[in-house]
């Protein structure tokens, strides 16, 4: 049996075997959000944390936990080579960890500031290690697919729907069930989303002849000049939306001065996404998967542009951006890695080496979310803002940080997008 016969995708990735895929992706996201939007705010505000002293926890933490991604992805390559079966065990031993550590990340043992910031630190790169492990090694195994830009985009489509159906969870059962239930819940999830992958290729579980597995690692990923323009793309996109994200609780309560509106407004923002994801996927077939992102970036820009003049009492306006701007967002969720996936099978990687491309591709995900919160917080606590404030000034720089400053990135990786699409025609690839 050849090692590519074991990554051969569904037929048509019908909706049977695109659910049996996307499924485990839902709990993975379902821890994502409240780590990049719950974590930072309920550490500030229910521990009483200091925000200079949180900012440099998530950055030292993210940042280590990135640089660990790409020896991660070499690993999952090693694990695919092997067969499904391996990689599928390295799932089940990461999902185990990961609920583990998510459960004890909400419970510190200890209130004073300086142990919980070292439970903190320990809990939260337990919880990334454990994420990173399940995540590269679930988007390998559909990365392996391949195929043209129509069915690239499906399979990001489905994964990246699960994404949302995890994040659309994860924004209401916490305010409603608390954050045992919520543990519990992920832990639910993840054994649902390992169960699903393992239906879907439980005829070929077994490993490949030794032949076969034998490593066969190409030249590095750096040296492809299409992945070194894709991710720095990917890197300026992801921090314009890292630093709304981590500004997020901070800004509805203390701007909007509407804390209650939080989950409501998340499901808006995430059910948009929902709605608007499938019309993307199907115009990246149609028209081109670069095309078809950078006019999401557009899009995203145009919903998000007034956000910087709301204030308190805004809260239905904010509303409008959010389900305008979340409709936007599937561009974001499901056609990078849709060209990721064109460049890695273009570059003579396929069905060899994503792992060594998706660890990468996490580690510079992870660099987004330390940047924006270990540098947006602390320079907010410097222009005078502390959480509950009342200062205008302080106000004032919170708004443009959370509306005017991912505006100019979301700018700045469309004009570098276009750019490379001049470099690499074959970007703007349609069915």
């Amino acid at each position: 049996m050849a090692a590519a016969a074991l990554h051969a995708p569904p037929q048509a990735l019908g909706w049977r075997g695109g659910l049996a895929y996307g499924s485990l992706a839902a709990p993975l996201a379902f821890v994502s959000l409240p780590l990049y939007v719950n974590l930072p705010y309920h550490y500030a505000t229910v521990l009483g944390l200091p925000l200079p002293a949180l900012g440099a926890v998530m950055l030292g933490v993210r940042a280590l936990d990135a640089f660990i991604d790409p020896a991660l992805g070499r690993l999952a390559d090693r694990l695919l080579r092997r067969g499904t079966g391996p990689a599928w065990r390295a799932m089940a031993v990461g999902s185990a960890l990961l609920a583990l550590a998510f459960a004890a990340l909400w419970q510190p043992p200890w209130r004073e500031a300086a142990r919980a910031t070292a439970w903190l630190a320990a809990t939260l790169l337990a919880c990334t290690l454990a994420y990173s492990t399940v995540g590269i090694l679930h988007q390998s195994w559909g990365t392996r697919w391949g195929g043209g830009p129509a069915l690239r985009a499906r399979v990001a489509g489905w994964r990246e729907g699960g994404t949302l159906a995890g994040v659309l969870l994860a924004a209401v059962l916490p305010a409603w069930l608390g954050w045992p239930a919520t543990s519990l819940a992920l832990a639910v999830l993840l054994a649902l989303g390992l169960a699903g992958l393992y239906r879907l290729q439980a005829p070929v579980l077994t490993p490949v002849p030794a032949a076969a597995a034998e490593p066969t690692g190409g030249p590095s990923a750096w040296r492809q000049p299409a992945f070194r323009r894709l991710l720095a793309v990917f890197m300026l996109n992801g921090i314009a939306n890292a630093v709304p994200a981590t500004l997020l609780p901070f800004f509805i309560a203390d701007r909007l001065e509407a804390p209650a509106w939080q989950a409501p407004l998340l499901l808006a923002y995430f059910g948009a996404a929902v709605i608007g994801l499938p019309a993307w996927v199907r115009a990246a077939g149609r028209w081109g998967v670069a095309p078809t992102w950078r006019a999401g970036m557009l899009a995203s820009v145009l919903a998000f542009a007034a956000t910087p003049w709301l204030a308190a009492g805004d809260g239905p306006a904010f509303a409008i951006v959010c389900l305008s701007s979340g409709l936007a967002l599937g561009a974001d969720l499901a056609l990078p890695g849709a060209l990721l996936t064109g460049v890695i099978h273009r570059g003579g990687a396929g069905g060899r080496d994503e792992g060594a491309y998706l660890g990468w591709w996490t580690c510079a995900t992870k660099l987004n979310l330390a940047l924006a919160a270990g540098l947006a917080l602390p320079l907010l606590a410097a222009a005078g803002y502390r959480s509950g404030t009342s200062d205008a000034a302080g106000l004032q720089a919170l708004a443009w940080a959370y509306g005017g400053l991912p505006c100019l990135l979301k700018l700045a990786a469309a004009a570098a997008l276009w750019r490379a699409e001049r470099r690499h025609p074959d970007w703007k690839d349609r069915e």
